[in-house]
């Protein structure tokens, strides 16, 4: 199957991460409808602007992916009516993009083995990335899995053949599998492999270069709060997409010093002619390592031997980093202490990244920087940063660059545009609810939810100029997507694709 121009096949825009889409035609007001007291399901008949509405688990906090006429979607629920399958669990769910019939489900058990590394209700948060009719994902389990896009309707393709004892964890009575569940074809267990130590959730969305995939391994604290249980996993690694082999890892050394778990996923860019892939932590450092050559991948792949990724530069993020060499790291849940969560966005040679508090405790501080990709070594106080913006407070957010503008969102609910080159806010607009996910801009307009169950549509520039709001069903903790003329806005209990129509739809669901 051919992937269309206009699909989204990966977190953000390729390589960049950068949140900007070039969609046209995109609705800019919707409404969402009531729901039908008899059936539990949204009346389409009392929507605007809405092609379909699918059912999801409780609790959604990934960000849906479309490609080859499928929307992919992480959340902590299935609709698979086996009781083998229901509770806490994480769950991927598969779309038909065009009707939102569901074609299948990866059910993932929850994480038991390590106390607290798979947080109650979180399920699946990872968004995944598709290539060639296959999906690539980390599930809430550490596993990093490679999923047949057809599921088992085109039967177990292996070589991975044990999806009926998968779906349900060790121990248990496996499932009857059916056409409705995910054909996994290879699987590589992070916690096995590499000692990885998850806290809370793992979140990584893969950065897939030809036959590599970059991998944030998510290694954390306990549940304590006040040690990294194995300080000597990696944070950043690449595999083999085609087998799933660890070909290479970091040589960061974070050792003890990450103050929770590790969100950030990795970002690639072109500098000065050289590929370099970008990785924050959680120690508040932005790394930057040349990417793995394919000679480097083949010899590995031969020796067996791992590579070591090289770091380029480093800088450190604390504000505290700008005045003075050392900077002491702390632990506990109300530590002061910063980390990277968003994504870096890499755009002409710069770097666009939060360097933040922990929001998921309520920690209050953020700040938004732009570093100079071009430098080398450790750049915290030789010219690696550009400006910085501490307009913000905690945020879990990735930036969208457009036309000269910078619009983040954070966890007080404020909505920030801000100049690219300079920092300079040109307006700040309170949302009424926590922004966990980031803003989207596409159309002329930019699109963003909250937890107070509210879609904004704002027009994209630097005067504030708010188009429309929404009133949805759930809370949205994380990205909306635009691909092939339609929203896809993901909240907890259901997913909606939003188009522009000439009138409502006014055919049952």
């Amino acid at each position: 199957m051919l992937a269309c121009a206009a699909d989204q096949p990966q977190w953000g825009e390729r390589f960049t991460r950068n949140m900007v889409s070039s969609e046209t035609n995109l609705p800019d007001h919707w409404n969402a409808g009531h729901m039908d007291s008899r059936t539990g399901q949204i009346d389409l008949s009392t929507t605007q602007n809405v092609r379909w509405v699918a059912p999801l688990g409780e609790a959604v906090h990934g960000t849906p992916i479309v490609a080859e006429g499928c929307v992919l979607v992480g959340s902590n629920g299935t609709q698979s009516k086996r009781p083998q399958l229901q509770g806490d669990i994480g769950v991927l769910t598969c779309l038909d993009e065009k009707t939102g019939e569901l074609l299948w489900e990866l059910a993932v058990p929850k994480l038991t083995e390590i106390k607290f590394a798979d947080w109650h209700g979180v399920g699946l948060s990872s968004a995944p990335v598709v290539s060639d009719s296959k999906v690539y994902v980390m599930t809430n389990r550490g596993e990093v899995v490679c999923l047949d896009l057809f599921g088992m309707k085109n039967g177990n393709q292996g070589p991975f053949l044990d999806e009926a004892r998968h779906a349900v964890g060790p121990g248990a009575e496996p499932i009857e599998l059916g056409d409705k569940d995910a054909d996994i074809l290879w699987l590589t267990d992070l916690v096995e492999e590499l000692g990885v130590q998850y806290h809370n959730a793992t979140n990584c969305s893969f950065l897939l270069d030809g036959d590599l995939i970059y991998v944030c391994t998510g290694n954390g604290v306990d549940w304590t709060h006040r040690r990294v249980m194995n300080p000597l996993a990696p944070t950043l690694i690449v595999m083999d997409k085609n087998s799933g082999k660890i070909l290479a890892r970091d040589e960061f050394r974070l050792g003890p010093n990450i103050i929770h778990g590790q969100w950030s996923s990795p970002t690639l860019g072109i500098v000065n002619g050289r590929k370099l892939i970008f990785q924050g932590t959680g120690n508040a450092y932005l790394f930057a390592v040349d990417a793995l050559s394919e000679e480097t991948a083949t010899e590995v792949k031969t020796t067996g031997e791992m590579a070591t990724l090289k770091t380029v530069w480093k800088f450190n993020g604390h504000p505290l980093a700008q005045k003075q060499e050392v900077v002491p790291l702390e632990h506990f849940h109300d530590t002061r202490s910063y980390e990277v969560i968003g994504n870096p966005v890499f755009q002409d040679g710069r770097i666009y990244v939060v360097f933040t508090q922990e929001m998921f405790h309520n920690i209050p501080n953020g700040w938004l920087l732009c570093l100079d990709a071009t430098k080398t070594g450790d750049t915290t106080r030789s010219g690696g940063l550009v400006w910085a913006y501490d307009g913000i407070t905690s945020s879990s957010s990735t930036v969208a660059v457009a036309d000269g503008l910078v619009y983040i969102g954070d966890g007080s609910g404020k909505l920030h545009c801000v100049d690219r080159e300079t920092g300079e806010p040109y307006w700040v607009q309170p949302l009424g609810g926590q922004i966990w996910g980031s803003p989207l801009v596409a159309d002329g307009k930019v699109y963003i939810g909250t937890t107070g169950r509210k879609c904004f549509i704002f027009r994209h520039g630097k005067e504030m100029e708010l188009i429309s709001q929404t009133t949805v069903p759930g809370r949205i903790q994380s990205s909306i997507t635009a691909a092939n003329g339609t929203l896809f806005v993901p909240m907890f209990g259901a997913i909606y694709a939003v188009e522009q129509q000439e009138m409502p739809v006014n055919s049952p669901q």
